[in-house]
């Protein structure tokens, strides 16, 4: 086995795939937060679940429920309406959690410095996702350069962003590859005993499971007219 690595794992289905990919070549360990977001529940579920089929050792799960006190997203605000997917909308959703990302990583390379891992392994999307500027490679990249900066010259930290240039089809495709257990996975907004089939990431999950000519094993309440994305 080689160098250790930490894989942010939300329990969805680009984080399921990133850590079948890390598990390919590296010592495993998975890191997962509680932000106070609608589905917290269900998606720590299909975390311990996704470790456990990968029978990983080392877990953490960190509590960050300042992010439901800041607020400004529909995912912690259960005033803000979770918006139904949106082909036309080219603006950033309100499933949008500021700045998260960035919050997450930091957590992430802190955990990564003391168990001497060398990567950190997120499954962000830039192309085919809601949008989200957090998403982006040219913010991973800026944050390489800042973990330069701020951890021991030593560390030699790297956040890795295997799926970031995929379609979302892809990632159905390179996961059916490595027989990933879509099963275990949860990607809806909205809902923790049902997946609504209508917020973005039930949307897009539905569309990728399509294109790519596979069944989505989840059961949703509704199913979207796909003559819309033709």
């Amino acid at each position: 086995m080689g160098d250790k690595a930490v894989v942010l794992v939300s329990g969805g289905m680009d984080s399921l795939v990133t850590a079948a990919i890390a598990n390919k070549d590296y010592q495993i360990a998975f890191l997962h937060v509680n932000y106070g977001h609608r589905t917290e529940i269900r998606e720590l579920k299909s975390f311990n679940d996704i470790a456990d089929y990968y029978s990983v050792g080392e877990k953490l799960v960190v509590d960050m429920k300042y992010l439901l006190q800041i607020g400004g997203s529909s995912l912690t605000d259960e005033n803000i309406e979770v918006s139904d997917f949106n082909l036309s909308n080219k603006g950033i959703p309100s499933s949008y959690v500021p700045f998260r990302n960035a919050n997450i990583l930091s957590i992430a390379v802190s955990w990564a410095e003391v168990i001497d891992a060398k990567k950190v392994f997120i499954g962000a999307v830039e192309e085919d996702s809601s949008g989200y500027p957090d998403c982006r490679e040219i913010f991973y990249n800026v944050f390489n350069e800042v973990i330069k900066l701020g951890t021991k010259p030593e560390t030699d930290i790297e956040i890795i962003t295997p799926v970031i240039h995929m379609k979302k089809h892809e990632i159905v495709l390179i996961g059916t590859e490595l027989s990933v257990p879509f099963e275990l996975s949860w990607s809806c907004y909205r809902d923790e005993d049902i997946a609504c089939g209508k917020c973005d990431s039930c949307v897009l999950r539905l569309r990728a499971f399509k294109k790519a000519g596979f069944n989505d094993p989840l059961i949703y309440k509704t199913r979207p007219d796909y003559k819309i994305f033709i």
